[in-house]
């Protein structure tokens, strides 16, 4: 049995969750509190498996509140919002910054037509989140720190520009991607493409959270924009996301791959038919394998290939199946794929510009 802690203010959202959670077999509630205060105190007595995580409560708010377990006791949390409005939902990934490992919307009420959907999500995500043994907090520290180059990296055609990055990712991918994105430099010469796993309505402010500490300007596309050097790019939801000619995002209603729309092998495809060579592709921490097979694919077209590490993923699931496949090039920490593109994008814009 899994063991969940609910930490709710609302007492009838309280009991909406253990309804909910309760309803799988596998998941037993051995507690509820209505705020951080209180949620310290109880993980003293019941030592949960998983927490669930409001964030506006008295006393101490959900923020706080992770940041002390991961200091103290080492929980997974699992940051439970209501919220649809951008601002507020980028508000709330902060919480990802204080150790929690995943922001789900809160299930919609009974006869919601959404009800079956969201449920299904909140209940998977704390089965997942349950096996995750070590919780890494992921410091403003650590981020900032300069990790040295790997040694050797450089592109794999003879005469290859890195004229794209792409990058995919799903569970555990949100703090990842804003860990790279906060140490890309401005200057960075490249654009930068993402597809990141997520539920509906949250990409808006996904993009909200990682502008407030990314140097490169972050944008959910239009079919047909331009892409600038030094801009990046999230999939918006319940679009393909690929490119139709060099600079130009292309977005379809195509079929959905993996079961996923964005899909991070829809997009790697595509840079393989139009960038080939010239593409750096990154595939990070996630569940299934979505983007593998593809990742080999761009690697076959000599595109240079990165891979997140097992010991940094929250869930090795899409990584591994690139690694099971030789897929990646390089297999690296978040910090040092952050390095490994800083120096393959520098080198080939200097090459390009004569810098």
């Amino acid at each position: 049995m899994i063991k969940v802690l609910i930490v709710e203010d609302s007492a009838a959202v309280r009991e909406f969750l253990v309804h909910i959670l309760s309803s799988d077999p596998d998941i037993k509630v051995i507690g509820t509190t209505h705020n951080g205060e209180d949620a310290l105190q109880a993980l003293k007595e019941v030592k949960p498996d998983v927490i669930t995580m409001d964030i506006h409560m008295p006393k101490m708010d959900g923020f706080e509140a992770t940041r002390r377990i991961m200091e103290t006791s080492p929980t997974p949390t699992v940051i439970v919002t209501g919220s649809s409005d951008p601002r507020e939902v980028g508000t709330t990934f902060r919480a990802l910054e204080a150790g929690a490992l995943a922001v789900v919307p809160r299930p919609q009420g009974f006869g919601h037509p959404d009800f079956a959907a969201t449920t299904k999500e909140l209940i998977q995500t704390v089965k997942l989140m349950s096996e995750i043994k070590v919780v890494r907090r992921w410091n403003s520290a650590r981020r900032m720190a300069w990790t040295s180059v790997p040694s050797g990296i450089k592109p794999t055609g003879a005469s290859a520009e890195i004229e794209i990055v792409a990058m995919g990712a799903s569970t555990g991918g949100p703090i990842v991607l804003q860990t790279i994105l906060s140490q890309l430099p401005r200057d960075f010469s490249a654009p930068v493409v993402i597809v990141q796993h997520m539920a509906a309505g949250f990409t808006a402010g996904f993009v909200e959270w990682l502008n407030q500490t990314s140097h490169l300007p972050v944008h959910v596309p239009s079919h047909g924009d331009v892409m600038l050097p030094g801009h990046a790019y999230v999939a918006p939801e319940d679009f393909q996301m690929g490119v139709k000619a060099k600079g130009r995002i292309a977005l379809t209603q195509d079929a959905p791959e993996n079961g996923l729309r964005p899909s991070v092998s829809f997009l790697f495809r595509s840079l393989a038919r139009v960038y080939g060579n010239k593409a750096a592709c990154v595939l990070l921490t996630g569940m299934g394998k979505d983007g593998a097979a593809e990742l080999k694919e761009m690697k076959e077209h000599g595109a240079v290939t990165l891979v997140q590490d097992e010991e940094s993923s929250v869930v090795y699931g899409m990584p591994g199946e690139a690694v099971k496949l030789d897929a990646a090039v390089y297999v690296l920490s978040p910090e040092k794929i952050t390095a490994a593109l800083q120096t393959l994008v520098k080198k080939e814009s200097e090459n390009r510009y004569g810098a």
